[in-house]
């Protein structure tokens, strides 16, 4: 059986706990006889465990004969976008948002694409043969038996080179920016590329320690930031998450913006250009109501996916579509990149400030009116338990039973945590919260 399986993103859990480098060197050669290159691009956040999973992960590879190229400490986006631009198929070492003593492997095709289901399947198979039977021959990718461990010095160069490409030459200026980049990979790189695109930059949790990425900041603990908008004077605050493919942002009263309304505020100014392909934005799920009835009423069309950059992207590419996102601050700009990228989408929202010549709180105002809307996180010892969980079902249909069409109702286990999301949206806060409480009760009785 496969010791560990892909989530919504990628393979994560406790660093040498649930991710040790034991797994991490299979699953490197079970990467490397499923995707035909005889190189691979190998990045990392800022967590202590980075340098000692992404050793393991590259020893992997390069024992089925493929060279690894290591590209240091680099945001996800970042090695999606050398992927791309290189050839070449892609992995990096992060858990993104959640804490540093978590981490994570996630992989890239050759085009800077996230992989799909049946490729991670092929990959989780192969990753169960090589578990069962680690003295099983290399596959020799190429043929010289053992590849080659290199380094790139000029990664950071070019990506932070195609950020600062994304908009016009001085987009920014004059623009007063608070940067939090959680302590994570975007503090090498946020602070230079909006300072060269002419912003006045204040930057936050810009020291990465090993062991303080996302610890109370970042899109995940914006209220720092927030503080620090209005006490900077600032026009705006952007935060990132560890590995920097999310972004929130912050007005200049401090008011948060998250993922849905940037969105909604994108997919109106693209849709003024000219530049929304079909006049439709991908969204998932766990977008709020409020923001499917402000695009309705703008007559721009809503496409909706499972959970999951992953999902969004597919959708994108399936109908050759240009924007999509997640409520948690995955925004994707495929005209611009090929996942969602916090600090390009910074760009883009700053470019668009200056162009429109308004403050975000003036063009968020009345955009999107939020159905009132409760997430609760049930951690429980298996996720994969809800599907099956007649009890926890039971209880969800009375509540829709309940709110009829004046409400939502979602359950869905965590691709990247040990826990079931409930979802609750409901015409008050008041009923949003008794409710999902009640069944966030019901799922941690049924399944903890």
């Amino acid at each position: 059986m496969a010791p560990a399986r892909f989530g919504t993103d990628g393979i994560r859990g406790e660093a040498n706990v649930d991710l040790t480098p034991e797994l991490a060197l299979a699953l490197g050669r079970a990467i490397a006889r499923i995707l035909p290159a005889t190189a691979f691009l190998v990045g990392r956040d800022t967590r202590r465990s980075g340098p000692l999973l992404q050793a393991a992960l590259s020893a992997g590879i390069a024992s089925e004969g493929a060279d690894v190229i290591d590209v240091g400490v680099l945001p996800t986006p970042g090695v999606a976008f050398l992927s791309a631009e290189r050839g070449l198929p892609g992995a990096v070492v992060s858990a993104s948002h959640n804490p540093f003593a978590d981490n994570g492997i996630k992989v890239f095709g050759q085009g800077g694409l996230k992989l799909s289901p049946e490729v991670e399947s092929d990959i989780e198979g192969a990753l169960a043969t090589t578990w069962a039977d680690p003295d099983r021959p290399p596959k020799r990718v190429s043929g010289h038996g053992v590849g080659r461990l290199l380094t790139d010095d000029t990664a950071s160069t070019d990506y932070r080179d195609h950020l600062v490409g994304s908009v016009p030459p001085g987009a920014l200026a004059g623009l007063r920016v608070v940067l939090d980049c959680a302590h994570g990979a975007a503090s090498a790189f946020a602070p230079d590329v909006f300072g060269l695109l002419g912003a006045e930059v204040v930057a936050l949790n810009c020291a990465p320690d090993g062991t303080n990425i996302n610890q109370d900041c970042g899109s995940t603990h914006p209220e720092q930031l927030a503080a620090s908008v209005v006490a900077e004077g600032a026009a705006l605050g952007l935060a990132f998450d560890g590995d920097a493919d999310r972004l929130v942002a912050v007005d200049h009263t401090g008011a948060l913006a998250d993922g849905d309304v940037l969105l909604a505020l994108l997919a109106l100014d693209m849709a003024q250009q000219g530049t929304l392909v079909r006049n439709t934005v991908v969204v998932t799920v766990m977008t709020n109501l409020g923001f499917r009835l402000a695009m309705e009423e703008r007559g721009i069309t809503v496409v909706s996916t499972d959970v999951g950059d992953r999902h969004v992207l597919a959708a994108l590419e399936a109908d050759g579509l240009s924007l999509g996102g997640e409520q948690s601050g995955h925004l994707v700009l495929r005209h611009r990149a090929t996942t969602g990228d916090g600090m390009l989408a910074g760009l883009a929202l700053g470019e668009l400030l200056g162009r429109q010549g308004r403050p975000l709180a003036d063009l968020t105002a009345g955009l999107v009116t939020r159905v009132p809307q409760v997430l609760i996180n049930v951690a429980v010892a298996d996720p994969r338990e809800l599907d099956g969980s007649a009890e926890v079902w039971e209880a969800v249909s009375g509540a829709e039973e309940v709110l009829g069409q004046t409400g939502r109702v979602l359950l869905r286990r965590s691709g990247t945590e040990p826990v079931v999301r409930v979802m609750v949206e409901a015409p008050t806060e008041t009923a949003a919260a008794e409710m999902a409480e009640h069944l966030a009760t019901v799922v941690a009785t049924a399944l903890g």
